[in-house]
Order: C-alpha cells, then structure tokens, then sequence
C-alpha cells in the first residue's frame, strides 16, 4: 500500500509538471507572435537545449530563464517527495516491545540520585530521637518493626472470618488470609499448581496428599513442578519474599548451618519422584540436585550411577551440583580433580555446553584442596579452558580464586590485583549465591594479606559502581567488609583523610565496633589530635561502646597524656570524665555488662578534674578510692595523688592532704615518706598534724627524710 501510494503521488508530480510546461509554452507562443515585427531573428530554445546554444527564432530569453528555473523548481520537489517517502519508509520501524515492571520508573528516578550519607536508611523514623543509633538498636528496632507486620498476618489468618471484605478491584491477593486446607478442602489439580505458583511448601503438601486420597490424577508436568519445589526447599517453608530484614540479618548463620546434611531421607520428595511413571530425565536431575543441594551426596551419587546405568542423560545444572560436592565424594586431591575432568568429559560426551554455574563449581573444588601447588595450576588452568569456550566468570568465580591462592598460612599472592585490573569499572549482576562473598573476602585480603591501601580504595570504588552494592550480601558481611576498610585506613592513611572518611560514613552507613573504636582511639593519640576525644567519646555514648573497659581505659590515657592548651577544652576533657564517673556512680548492678570500677580509671578522672580546677570532684573520687577500696581493682597512678596532694599545699588544705597521705600509705606506695617531705615542706604544720603525719608514714621515715635535707644543705 506504501508503494502504490508514493507511485501516484510520483504520477501527480508528472502530471503538474506537463501542466506547467504546456502553461509555458503556450505564453511563449504568445508572446512570440507579439514580438514577432520587432525581433524576428530571436532563436527559440527548447528544454533539452543548452544555454551556450544560439539563440532560436520566436522566444525571449527572460522567458527561457523562467521555463528553466519552473522545470528545476518541480524537479526539485520531485527529488525531496521521493526521498521524503524513502526516509520515511526506513524510520516507521515498529520496535519490539520491551516488558517494563511496576517500579521501573522508580528505579530510573533513583538512578539520578546518589547516596544520601547524611541519612539513615528509609526504613528508620526520620526523627532523630528515634532513629537507632547503635548496632544492636539497628538490628532490633527492623526485626520488631517486621515481627509487628508478621503478628498482624497471623491475626489476619487466626481470624480470617473477620477479613474477608473485599472491595479492591482488582482484588490484591497479599491483603487477604490464605486458605487453610484440610480433609473436607475441595481441591483440584488446579489448586496444586496454584500453591506450587506461590511457593507454599506445607501447602502444596497438604493438597497433594488430598489429592492422592481422593484418587485424583495429577499430571507428570504438575508432579515435576511439585518435585523441584520440594527438592530445592527440603520440603519445608521458604521464608516470605516480604520478610526483607530477617532475611538481611539472618544470611550469616545460615550459610554456616547448610555445610552439614540436611537431606529429608524418604521424604515426600522421593515419594513423589517414585510417582513419576515412567521415571524421567528430569525427575532425576531435579531429585539429584535437591540431594546435593542438601548434602546427600552419597544417595547422590548413587542416583547418578543409576542414570548412568540406564542411559538417563543429565542437565548442565545436575553436573554442575555433582562437581560442587566433589570435595565430599574423594578424600585425596588428585582423586577429587580426576573425578572433575571425568564428570566434565561426560558433559562434553553428551554434547551439553558449561555454564558459569560450571565453571563455578569446579573453581569450587579446587579451592578445598589447601596449600597444595596443584590446586593453583588447576584453578588457572580451569579459568582458561572456560574463557575458550565463552563462559565470563562472576564474582563467585574470582572469590574462589582468592581462596583458592591467599590462604591464611601460605605464601603472599597478588593475584587479587590483577583482578580488579580485569573487573574494575564494571557492572555485576547476581549469577551465583557466592557471589555475595566477593567483595567482603576481597577487603579481607587487601587489609591483612596485602596490607594496601590503594588496592582497598579500588574495590570499594568497584563495590559502589553501578547496582553492584546489591552484591555485598548481608549486615554481617557488610559489617565485616567496613570493619576491614576502617582498619586498613586508620593505619595507612593521614589522620585528615582517615577523619573525612569517618564523618561521611558514620553512624549512617557504619557503626564502627569496639574493636575499630579503640583504632580510632589510637590513632588520635598517636596523631596528637586532642581536639577529637569528645567527639569520640560523644560517638562512644551514641552506639553504645561505654560500658567497653579497654575504651574507656583508652580514651582517659589519651586525654591524660594530651594536656590541651587552652581552657576550654580542658573542660570538655574533665565534662568527659566526669560522664565517665557518673556512669560508674549509676549504673545497674544487675546488669549483665558493667563497667568496671578500676584504680587506673579513677585516677585519671581524679587528674582531669585537678586540671579544670574541680577540686571538690577529685575529692570525691579519692573518697571512692579510700571508703571502697574491697571494691576498686589496682590502685590509680602515683601522678594522679601527688597531683591531688600539691594541689591540697596551694589551697593550704592540710587535712584533705593528711587524708591523701593516708590513702597512699593503705595503698602500700613506696613513694608516701616522699610525698610526706613534700607536704611538710610545702605547709606549715601544727605539732599535732606533723604526729599524725608521723603515724601514718612512720617517724623512722620523717627522720630519714630530715637527715637527707640537712645532709643536702
């Protein structure tokens, strides 16, 4: 039809073009006969005439000109209409529809807009009374706020009578209880897919042996479906997709639990698969990969000799589960790669093409073998063989290299190198469950077997370029990868640098542990950057570090050493730990973790407080230190009662500095007849306080310390 219709606008254009020509003629027939007397000796010239041509007889040259601009006016129209349908014939281009999901918009939204640090994540009130502010407060403010969601779904199906309105249209499914299926239940074949859709395990069960009571038949197709859902969950419920946060927090233990067998032996899933008449390839690969999905692999591997001896063929994936727990199936390292080469001969046998999730499986193998020099050989030599064949490795596949060349007790690898020179800028999306191990492993290796700084910078560039940050797994991996981060940097970078990362990361995206606080405690010692130490005890308070000893111990010796020049923030040094003494004074004696009230610490408070001029507060801690001493563990540092015992000789407080001298002798100071020399020479004593004085160091040490002066003058 396009055709036809740019031919008749072709023709139309012919024809106003013979039009214009006859028109043209018939006014130079004219106006030759009008001019006919004056120039009889004009030529006439025709179109296909040239305009070098001489002049013909019967024509003014004005109205050649005329004739030929209309002639290449038209043609020029002519020329644009063609390629006009031309053009357009090439761009009316149906383009094939792309499938576009619910959140799609907000995901480009999202896209244009970076992460916000000084937020806290959207789950959290925006409040800041309210948001948690410690790890353990994180953790329990999402689990309560999910375990309120899961309470109210199971008043909803305890009580489904009272919610069976509906009036959305249509209906949203999620609001409404489940049915609950029992013996009186009408159910069908239709049911059974149904359940199986919505992954309801204990359901799906129950209809099923409904089904084969009432003596419905099910369809093979129906009972492999049933099969793979119960293989790949073992038969029990899978936790709900909208259960996001236990599932966040939950990942860790998880992973260790599945290294043990977990395999329902004569479960409903092989009662299902001796169902299957006739037994079919894929009945058995989906009954072998639940065995060693589950750590069967001895039933597994049985099965497999049984496909073999009947010439059942396997999938990629069934090999693929067979080389994953080769590790199981052989003790030595050679038995177990021999056992790798022969099952994948047997897929190259078959004509089956490997996978990621092949070459994944056999990286895995070889990264159980340990400090043996084969393994590396293999592991390379795997990676190579599946490159040839066009299989690009995942995140998984480089995390099991990095086990496979860093261990713990072996020699120093840089492969972890020279594959961020492969990966860095790009991309991942999800291809493997191990692929979530990457990235944690990868800080791992660059703080404790590399010790690099630059490298550590790169993955974490990596790591935040594009949806890859989906990749980091887990809160306990997330809190692992940012505890080595911190670490690495806190050592290796100038404290400003190391300080700017701290205040963009924390307490939004990080909350650091005690562990990496008493780095940070550290490192502002060593640096000299007193002006930090309440903003790290303030962050202390905040996430709940201060019932640590070792950091309170910390940050007291810090402050001690560091004596500020100037008043102010000598002050915020005694506020700090003036906190740190009210939080011993108040805290719960029934309390699983307390504080410890210590000799060193309560010296320390005694010499910041002597420092900002408090010295009715130091006299209370010394109070403490004399009343309890059955209480205090150790005893403070001689600075912190010597301090106290000259600040006693500038007021002239003679019976605080008696008192003083009584403690350090209870105390069993050697140094106590010093300090009594140093009292009786700073004050001016009675007779009766130079007795007391006596008793308490001894007169044999006062007539020593007589003797040596007068020996000195």
């Amino acid at each position: 039809m396009r055709v036809s219709k740019a031919k008749s606008e072709k023709g139309e254009g012919h024809k106003e073009i013979e039009k214009e020509e006859q028109g043209s003629e018939r006014k130079a027939k004219s106006t030759e006969n009008q001019q006919k007397d004056i120039k009889p000796e004009e030529p006439v010239l025709r179109r296909s005439d040239s305009i070098s041509k001489p002049r013909q007889k019967g024509i003014d040259p004005w109205d050649l000109v005329l004739r030929r601009c209309s002639s290449s006016s038209h043609l020029k129209m002519l020329k644009n209409t063609v390629s006009n349908q031309s053009t357009s014939k090439e761009d009316i281009i149906i383009p094939k529809r792309i499938h576009r999901g619910p959140t799609d918009i907000l995901r480009a939204l999202a896209s244009t807009v970076g992460r916000d640090y000084t937020a806290s994540h959207y789950k959290y009130h925006d409040d800041p009374y309210l948001i948690p502010s410690s790890n353990i407060s994180k953790r329990t403010f999402a689990l309560s706020k999910e375990s309120g969601r899961k309470a109210a779904q199971w008043i909803r199906q305890e009580h489904s009578k009272l919610f069976q309105h509906r009036h959305a249209d249509p209906p949203i499914e999620a609001f409404y209880p489940r049915p609950v299926y029992d013996e009186n239940s009408e159910v069908t074949e239709d049911t059974l897919k149904k359940v199986i859709g919505e992954v309801a395990v204990s359901d799906a069960i129950t209809v099923y042996q409904l089904l084969e009571k009432k003596g419905e038949v099910v369809s093979e197709s129906t009972k492999q479906s049933f099969l793979e859902l119960l293989c790949y969950y073992n038969g029990d419920d899978a936790l709900p997709e909208d259960l996001i946060e236990e599932r966040w927090f939950r990942q860790g233990t998880r992973a260790r639990e599945r290294q043990r067998k977990t395999w329902k032996d004569n479960g409903v899933a092989e009662t299902v698969f001796r169902s299957i008449e006739p037994s079919t390839s894929a009945a058995y690969c989906a009954l072998l990969q639940g065995m060693t999905r589950h750590y069967q692999v001895d039933r597994a591997w049985q099965l497999f000799e049984e496909m073999n001896h009947k010439g059942i063929p396997l999938t990629t994936e069934a090999y693929n589960s067979l080389i994953r727990v080769t590790s199981y199936l052989r003790e030595g390292v050679e038995q177990r790669w021999r056992l790798v080469e022969e099952l994948l001969g047997a897929m190259a046998k078959q004509g089956l093409q490997p996978n990621v999730g092949t070459l994944n499986s056999a990286l895995e193998t070889v990264s159980t073998m340990g400090l043996q020099r084969q393994a590396k050989t293999y592991a390379l030599r795997t990676l190579a063989e599946f490159r040839k064949l066009g299989v690009e490795p995942s995140l998984a596949s480089y995390y099991f290299l990095l086990n496979t060349f860093c261990k713990e007790r072996g020699p120093t690898s840089s492969i972890l190198v020279d594959i961020m020179s492969q990966i860095n800028g790009r991309s991942f999306t999800i291809q493997d469950p191990k692929d979530t191990f990457f990235f944690v492993t990868a800080m791992d290796l660059c703080r404790n077997h590399l010790h690099d700084k630059d490298l550590a910078w790169s993955v974490d560039a990596l790591l935040h370029t594009g949806n890859n940050y989906d990749l980091i797994g887990d809160s306990y991996k997330e809190s692992i990868y940012y505890r080595n981060l911190f670490a690495l940097l806190c050592s290796t970078e100038p404290f400003e640098v190391f300080m700017e990362f701290y205040n963009k990361m924390v307490p939004n995206i990080y909350i650091p542990e005690p562990g990496i606080m008493e780095e940070v405690l550290r490192a502002v010692d060593l640096n000299g950057a007193m002006d930090q130490f309440p903003r790290i005890w303030s962050d202390m308070v905040i996430f709940d570090h201060t019932d640590r000893e070792n950091l309170v111990t910390d940050i007291l010796a810090g402050m001690v050493r560091n004596q500020p020049p100037s008043e102010d923030l000598t002050a915020k040094f005694a506020k700090v730990a003036w906190d740190i003494w009210t939080k011993l004074e108040a805290q719960d004696q029934e309390r699983y973790r307390q504080l410890r009230c210590t000799g060193p610490i309560l010296g320390d408070v005694m010499i910041l407080c002597l420092r900002a001029g408090d010295f009715p507060k130091a006299s209370m801690v010394l109070r403490k230190l004399d009343k309890e001493q059955h209480k205090v563990l150790g005893v403070p540092k001689l600075a912190a009662l010597q301090l106290f015992l000259e600040t006693c000789i500038a007021n002239k407080d003679v019976t605080n500095a008696i008192w003083c001298m009584q403690y350090c002798t209870d105390a069993g100071f050697p140094e106590a007849g010093q300090l009594a020399q140093l009292l009786k020479d700073g004050v001016e004593l009675t007779d009766s306080q130079v007795t007391e004085l006596a008793n308490i160091v001894g007169s044999e040490v006062m007539l020593e310390k007589e003797t040596a002066s007068i020996a000195a003058l």
